[in-house]
């Protein structure tokens, strides 16, 4: 290899992704089907018509075209943040002292902070593509929620946003920053809506979840003529678009003749592992190369570590599609204390099959440790991480530690999501040592296990 790596990779506007890469037409044994809640048949395109985006109904139901051409609109907007960069943490593998190089995609080069926007600017525009007055969206941490506010803004398109209720009083900048864009953002769950008021009377002192305020969304476009209901994560439209980031990250690795052999992403819908991983797994699939994948979880939601493989609601009140896939039950409430994102009771259809057939691993971490390496990486890396992106950084100092002891040279990919400036009360309760670690009890699970719907 002639070229010398740089510090920082950045790809040339030529070489930026032109087209979506779809997994699933890789996979032989393809993710379960979508089931209407009402029939508990496969969902048509009618059945998802009513709630999403035309053009977004056909790429969730595409599992044959390996490649999705993105429209040029959306790849002018791209170049906005886009390509992000490819970064060689030298001065965390020096402070490590190990032989293992480390890489980090940086997804936080945009005024949303995070990876997010990659996918809210798709749907936004195929909300407008459709003649909509607007969308509705949940959001847990306000990364998402605060992608599609910026979106729309852009597309001149109203957006409503449920923001999980404890997220909205811990994370008053994020909500004024969707607000700044033209959002309105509630609390959810909220009275605005029948299943909020419904979980409220139920669970009156809840500070929410994702499966609640996905409820109050769904409920709100449905209700509304012109509007769409969009989702940050979980979906497999919601991958296809975030493919981008492994696709610009093989690109770039591929330009200097760098393999990884560990990739590694924080998990908690599998948006953002989803699009990291795509196109290193297809090669996986395709019998070309090998790697080893890692999705790292909070072990106060631990889906892939401790829940089980089976059709579950996608929302707490139970309006939505049914997936199959690594499920805590839809009516599980992450604790109060977990601090970051990461809190949605399932994950992508997508990655539970490929990690039901062994394709990757998954690790559960408790927050303080998390914490404690995003400390760790901030100090020598001059990036201050999101909470969910320090699940990740976690995990790639494990493995970059394991290699000291056994002096192996490994080469590490971690995809670092976003920035967490607007995670301060986080961080201040961590510096402060008020930050605790909760990890639900088997007794605690058991009990949302045993309100899955039967669907034989």
């Amino acid at each position: 290899m002639s070229e010398k790596i740089p510090y920082k990779i950045y790809l040339e506007e030529h070489e930026m992704p032109k087209q979506w890469y779809n997994v699933r037409a890789d996979m032989s044994k393809k993710p379960a089907p979508l089931l209407n809640p009402a029939t508990l048949k496969p969902c048509t395109a009618e059945d998802l018509g009513h709630v999403f985006c035309d053009e977004l109904v056909k790429q969730e139901l595409n599992e044959s075209d390996r490649y999705i051409d993105i429209p040029e609109e959306i790849q002018e907007f791209y170049k906005m943040y886009r390509p992000s960069p490819l970064v060689r943490a030298y001065c965390l593998e020096k402070k490590l002292d190990t032989p293992a190089k480390i890489y980090y995609k940086f997804e936080g080069n945009n005024t949303s902070g995070s990876h997010k926007l990659n996918s809210a600017i798709a749907q936004a525009y195929y909300a407008k593509q459709q003649g909509l007055k607007g969308v509705t969206t949940e959001t847990g941490a306000g990364q998402w929620g605060t992608a599609l506010s910026m979106a729309c803004s852009y597309f001149d398109l109203d957006c409503q946003v449920y923001m999980v209720k404890c997220s909205y009083e811990q994370k008053p900048f994020r909500r004024e920053v969707m607000r700044t864009y033209g959002a309105n953002v509630t609390p959810s769950p909220s009275d605005t809506t029948e299943v909020g008021r419904k979980i409220l009377a139920e669970f009156p002192d809840t500070n929410g979840s994702l499966g609640c305020a996905i409820s109050e969304a769904v409920e709100k476009a449905t209700s509304q003529d012109g509007y769409r209901y969009v989702l940050g994560s979980v979906l497999s439209q919601v991958l296809l678009h975030q493919s981008v980031i492994g696709m610009e990250s093989k690109i770039a690795m591929d330009k200097y003749g760098i393999t990884p052999d560990i990739i590694i992403g924080c998990a908690g819908g599998g948006s953002n592992l989803g699009g990291l991983i795509s196109p290193f797994m297809g090669e996986k699939l395709r019998g070309e190369k090998d790697y080893r994948f890692i999705a790292v979880e909070p072990a106060s939601c631990p889906s892939l570590t401790r829940g089980v493989y089976a059709y579950d609601f996608c929302d707490t009140g139970k309006v939505c599609p049914l997936q199959k896939m690594y499920t805590l039950g839809s009516g599980f409430m992450p604790s109060a204390n977990h601090a970051g994102g990461l809190r949605y009771h399932g994950m992508s259809a997508i990655l539970s099959e490929l990690y039901d057939q062994g394709l990757m691993e998954a690790v559960s971490v408790e927050q303080t440790a998390v914490f404690e390496a995003a400390q760790q990486f901030a100090r020598v890396e001059g990036i201050l991480p999101a909470p969910e992106s320090s699940h990740a950084i976690k995990c790639a100092i494990d493995e970059a530690m394991k290699c000291k002891e056994t002096g192996e040279e490994k080469t590490i990919l971690f995809g670092l999501t976003g920035t967490g400036y607007f995670d301060m009360y986080a961080y201040g309760a961590y510096n402060d040592g008020r930050m605790s670690d909760y990890i639900p009890t088997d007794e605690e699970l058991k009990k949302s296990f045993d309100t899955l719907p039967k669907t034989d």
